[in-house]
């Protein structure tokens, strides 16, 4: 599709499977899209890849490059692919293997990323939010420093509040220029603790926001995350994102007020998860705009539904 000059620049920050979705439904609005993707993932194919060949973990970016490919197509479930025979390459995820594979060709992360972006005719782009190797830690609210994403989601007490070690790097310069430049700044979903604050925690990306011109919107996310945001409401995610940024970098917080059957509820009892409750009135109380929307999937898990966020979205954006 060919990219028109009206379109509007909208950048995402997150990770994770939240931002992926949101950007399956972006996608189909505007090509001036820039997915802003944290990097401290120390798990699965990712954290095998980098713990033995020390690049940076390439799973997040894979789902984003994916997310944005422009059609559905048989390289797109290539990249997806994931082996489950064999002892040294079981659990990798061969889009994974592909982005290393061309970072050790093109010579740096970034090009490797514009070149599978070219195979996949991504609309819009992605950027990896630093190119350091930096690790998350947590202290948790026993006192104890944790140290790794999956420690943290693992650890059996709440987080207090997280860092990276080391604790300053450089942030990639093209993504602090997309979120000055933006006509939308979105904030998740996705993991509150593990996807979404890494990224402002990089040096220069919560000045960047603040800097921007363009309304800065929050979304909460459907259900809350085990070992992370137990027992959360919309109104707590807030209040635990502002922790590490400015309070008047929020112009609009996007809650869910859609219907999860039993059935549905039922798949997340082993997980602990349950719905986050809107809390819509004490947000407003805050000072915020609330947007109150049916959002949930009619898929078998409660996620947001791509189409429906984006439409919103693109609602604020048209005020």
């Amino acid at each position: 599709m060919t990219e028109r000059v009206d379109e509007p620049k909208i950048v995402v920050i997150g990770g994770g499977t939240g931002l992926s979705v949101l950007l399956k439904g972006l996608k189909k609005l505007t090509s001036q899209l820039t997915a802003v993707v944290t990097v401290t993932d120390d798990g699965g194919s990712s954290g095998r890849l980098r713990s033995e060949l020390g690049v940076l973990p390439p799973g997040d970016i894979r789902s984003c490059l994916v997310a944005l490919a422009e059609t559905e197509t048989l390289m797109d479930k290539v990249f997806q692919h994931r082996f489950w025979q064999g002892e040294s390459i079981k659990g990798h995820n061969l889009g994974n293997l592909l982005l290393v594979a061309m970072t050790e060709i093109t010579g740096d992360f970034v090009s490797a990323i514009k070149e599978v972006s070219k195979v996949l005719k991504v609309r819009g782009q992605v950027i990896p939010v630093t190119l350091e190797p930096v690790n998350l830690t947590a202290l948790m609210a026993d006192g104890i420093m944790v140290y790794g994403e999956t420690s943290i989601r693992n650890y059996p007490d709440k987080i207090y509040r997280l860092g990276l070690t080391p604790e300053t790097c450089l942030p990639v310069p093209a993504a602090l220029e997309a979120i000055r430049e933006a006509d939308a700044v979105i904030i998740g979903p996705g993991s509150l603790y593990t996807s979404i604050v890494p990224n402002l925690l990089v040096e220069g990306v919560v000045s960047a926001i603040a800097e921007s011109k363009a309304p800065v919107i929050f979304i909460s996310n459907i259900m809350t995350e085990q070992g992370e945001t137990d027992n959360f409401t919309a109104e707590d995610h807030l209040r635990n994102l502002l922790y590490y940024v400015d309070q008047e970098v929020i112009d609009y917080v996007i809650v869910n007020t859609g219907y999860i059957d039993e059935i549905r509820l039922n798949r997340y009892k082993q997980e602990k998860a349950i719905p986050v409750r809107p809390s819509s009135a004490e947000i407003r109380a805050m000072g915020y705009n609330v947007i109150e929307e049916d959002l949930v999937s009619n898929d078998d898990v409660a996620w947001h539904d791509s189409d429906k966020l984006a439409r919103v979205i693109f609602k604020i954006i048209d005020r």
